[in-house]
């Protein structure tokens, strides 16, 4: 993974977790400790989901670019489909707390997204590829004679 791409999966990631940290604190004073293993099992389904999308996504942009705009609109639908599954499936667990565990699941996706946005939005990606050296000399013109 490039370096702009290991960036942007930080700039997202650290607020995730921060933001995950605070949901487990909470959690863990509204709803004891299950509230707070809840809120960690969320912040990482979040992460893991959501890291794994932006990496397919960087991987999409860099292979087939003409693809880029349709894989992002359905990778987010599958995720957020995904994410709605994943609490239906553990809505009646007793291994944690379903109630911090989906306002958690919630919570840190806006997060994720917002953190996202604001690291693409802020990161200088060039949007040509630069002309390799030998292309750009002069009396270089690409033909042969």
């Amino acid at each position: 993974m490039p370096s702009n791409d290991v960036r942007i999966l930080a700039q997202a990631a650290v607020p995730t977790a921060a933001a995950g940290a605070v949901a487990a604190v909470v959690s863990a004073v509204v709803a004891g400790g299950k509230g707070a293993i809840g809120a960690l099992v969320a912040t990482a389904v979040v992460i893991l989901f959501m890291g794994i999308g932006l990496y397919v996504l960087q991987r999409t942009a860099k292979t087939l670019p003409h693809l880029f705009q349709a894989m992002g609109l359905m990778l987010y639908a599958a995720q957020i489909l995904l994410l709605f599954v994943f609490v239906a499936l553990f809505r009646d667990t007793t291994l944690f707390h379903p109630k911090a565990f989906a306002l958690t699941l919630v919570g840190t996706t806006l997060v994720w997204i917002a953190a996202q946005t604001r690291a693409h939005m802020k990161s200088k990606i060039l949007y040509v590829e630069p002309e390799s050296t030998t292309a750009s000399k002069p009396g270089n013109s690409g033909h042969s004679s």
